[in-house]
């Protein structure tokens, strides 16, 4: 989302990331999609994964791919900054013996010499100082080791009632003037155009050839439960207080009363995975 001087936002930086989610840990748990079981079964497949293998998470939020890592039987190591998401993490993974979970940015942690076979991030990737990340990735991954980022882009299937093309005007009314709220693209785009390492910077030569796996996935809300999920965003958790509510609850009331009070949010989930390079 561009910033632009008509909106109250509040521009986030990898920094704010700790601070952003760490105010509603509870909601991101509950809201936040999960990744499907065949996208651990493929990275399984692809990495080699099993239950002697490292694996270091970057930015694991409330636990919510951990816990599917957790369950190969593998030992991970789980980096979150946020002392609120760290929390709820152990707590949510408590039962699990091989996991460790560190509060750190992936830039500033003290990595004590340890090597791993994985590199997990989901849906965290782009919070990393990319002129820090790549190199770090590569360094702290054994040899013959992976990186796997995990993630979902919003999608739209034609002729279905999308919230975003319901509420454009919600949307002009308490941010006047910002492009970038706009439509999620069409699914089949999406397939057609993401390669690679997807939005985020290229690594150049320190990973291999990457694989890309696309999973159809669908969450659905009531009105309530819709401006809920917006609330877990960093699209809208960094406009202003007084901005973002009004908005979510004239999206809920929209929704209500437009849409018959059920709202989809599709995604592609989708895995990128590369090898380390030697």
């Amino acid at each position: 989302m561009a910033s632009d001087p008509k909106m109250p936002l509040n521009p986030l930086n990898p920094h704010d990331l700790g601070r952003v989610f760490n105010e509603v840990p509870e909601l991101y748990d509950r809201v936040r999609p999960g990744y499907p079981d065949e996208l651990f079964a493929d990275l399984v497949t692809v990495t080699g994964l099993n239950e002697g293998s490292s694996v270091l998470e970057v930015g694991c939020g409330t636990g919510q791919a951990t816990r599917s890592l957790a369950a190969l039987g593998c030992s991970v190591t789980a980096l979150e900054p946020g002392a609120d998401m760290a929390a709820l993490a152990r707590r949510r993974l408590a039962s699990f013996r091989d996991v460790d979970i560190e509060r750190s940015t992936f830039e500033q942690w003290d990595d004590r010499g340890r090597r791993f076979d994985v590199l997990v991030a989901a849906s965290s990737w782009h919070w990393v100082d990319p002129s820090i990340g790549w190199r770090r990735a590569h360094d702290v991954l054994s040899p013959g080791g992976w990186t796997a980022l995990l993630g979902h882009v919003v999608v739209r299937l034609p002729g279905e009632p999308e919230v975003y093309a319901e509420t454009a005007d919600l949307h002009e009314r308490f941010c006047p003037g910002n492009p970038g709220w706009g439509h999620p693209p069409l699914e089949d785009e999406v397939r057609a155009t993401e390669e690679g390492w997807g939005s985020v910077d290229d690594p150049g030569g320190l990973f291999g050839p990457t694989v890309v796996r696309w999973y159809p996935t669908v969450q659905w809300f009531d009105g309530d439960g819709f401006s809920d999920h917006l609330r877990s965003l960093s699209l809208y958790r960094s406009l202003d207080r007084d901005t973002r509510e009004p908005l979510l609850d004239a999206i809920a009331e929209r929704i209500r009363t437009r849409m018959g009070d059920r709202a989809s949010r599709r995604y592609l989930s989708v895995l990128r995975v590369g090898q380390r390079a030697r």
